[in-house]
């Protein structure tokens, strides 16, 4: 197989375009030379993204669009449709493409794999759904023989051990996950998944979300990986692990049995679950090997106080002056207490610790909420005190910097405000790790 000029893409649930930005880079240099939070990555197969979708169908603006337009303008290929229209007969914008990866973050509100089942095809639910329109595609991707190769598909670290039990029930943790490889392993891929905190890695933000990465078993990298055992290729040799260096948790832990994922639909869809997912494994044929493992990394942290603009640069709108306010961030950031009485069950003390008042600027942020951009005190939003005394909230520049995106990426004028923009950040993923991911990829192909 020789190598391909370009990796060919296909973005889907494209936000505003972390995916793409982690892979192709921006403007005339590399992401990373103009961010400064890695190494400059230069890939050995450059990568282009040949068709696109964004859609958010319970929006009145589409925001992140609307900043994906903007910042890909020579793009072509890009469809604002509704996912669950895309390859139907009766649109004019079937994939006729051939791809080698498509790529997606794919929404998680109200995610469910599990529980919400109508069928084999697809699910009940606003959100949960999506993952079945992922499936659907690369069937029909499959059927017309424009199958990619591979996949890389993020979403938020409790897709391990979703659903929660519910009452009645057995305890169903996990299954959710079993189900997406269950549902891969019938569409012939592999997988090497990791769930990965970008501050483990030197990133400014404390932002953990599973990464998938799905190889065909006909792929280049699955006959590379045919010499290796599965634990292996978890801890040295997959795509992932050369991206993102680690070590079991436990380094005296005796290797788990291997265990089969089922291909068989009934058994997958009613029948199957394995319990809490490992934050890393490994599925080769079928068979799985999963461990907990932390990260190895010896090179310079980034922190909250690293990326943070200058006081001209903050709009008196983001300052904190009135005491009572600020007494009302600090009642917000410390221990609470709450009675909660859930429709089917008992009541219960619902419990929280207590938070930093104000965010430290010597360690990496907490994670981005899509909320951060509502003024009013909040358990979950950050604020910070400048050397003058001064509190604040960060400002939009700041959190596309704890993304890795360029400065005043999501700034349209006229179309985003501070609360959009900041609402576009927290459903954003750290393109550092997009990037490093591709780069392995593309040296691996370049073979």
């Amino acid at each position: 197989m020789k190598s391909p000029k370009k990796i060919k893409v296909i973005e889907l649930f494209a936000g505003v375009g972390g995916f793409r930005l982690g892979l192709e880079g921006y403007g005339p240099n590399h992401l990373s030379s103009l961010s400064n939070y890695t190494l400059p990555l230069k890939n050995k197969i450059p990568f282009e993204v040949i068709y696109s979708n964004q859609f958010e169908p319970s929006a009145k603006k589409q925001f992140a669009n609307e900043v994906y337009l903007k910042q890909f303008s020579k793009t072509k290929g890009h469809y604002a449709k509704d996912i669950n229209d895309l390859m139907k007969k009766d649109t004019d914008n079937e994939l006729k493409v051939k791809c080698d990866l498509l790529v997606g973050g794919f929404p998680c509100q109200n995610y469910s794999v599990a529980s919400l089942l109508r069928d084999a095809k697809g699910l009940i639910g606003e959100k949960g759904i999506l993952w079945w329109e992922i499936e659907r595609i690369l069937n029909k991707l499959r059927d017309k023989n424009r199958a990619p190769d591979y996949l890389l598909l993020e979403n938020v670290n409790k897709l391990l051990i979703s659903p929660t039990k519910r009452p009645g029930e057995q305890d169903f943790a996990g299954k959710d996950f079993a189900i997406i490889l269950s549902s891969l392993a019938r569409l012939d891929y592999n997988v090497e998944w990791r769930m990965i905190n970008a501050a483990d890695y030197g990133f400014p933000q404390k932002r953990r979300r599973v990464f998938i990465f799905g190889f065909k078993e006909s792929s280049k990298i699955s006959k590379t990986l045919k010499k290796h055992r599965l634990d292996e290729i978890l801890y040295h040799h997959g795509v992932i692990a050369k991206s993102f260096p680690c070590i079991s948790k436990n380094i005296r832990k005796k290797i788990v049995l291997v265990k089969k994922i089922s291909r068989e639909t009934e058994k997958y869809i009613k029948n199957y679950s394995d319990g809490r997912f490992s934050n890393s494994g490994i599925m080769i044929n079928g068979s799985l090997f999963q461990d907990d493992v932390v990260a190895v990394y010896n090179r310079p942290y980034k922190t909250l106080g690293s990326i943070l603009v200058s006081k001209q640069e903050v709009p008196e709108e983001f300052y904190i002056r009135d005491k009572q306010t600020i007494e009302k961030w600090k009642k917000e950031k410390g221990s609470q207490t709450k009675e909660r009485i859930p429709k089917k069950g008992k009541k219960y003390e619902w419990k929280v610790g207590k938070m930093n008042f104000p965010d430290p600027l010597d360690q990496p942020s907490r994670t981005i909420v899509t909320s951060e951009g509502t003024k009013s005190p909040s358990r979950i939003h950050h604020i910070i005190q400048e050397k003058s005394g001064d509190y604040r909230r960060l400002v939009p520049v700041e959190l596309e910097k704890l993304n890795m995106f360029p400065k005043g990426f999501t700034q349209l004028d006229g179309v985003t405000t501070n609360t959009s923009r900041a609402f576009l950040m927290g459903n954003a993923l750290v393109v550092g790790i997009v990037e490093r991911i591709g780069f392995q990829l593309s040296k691996v192909l370049s073979k």
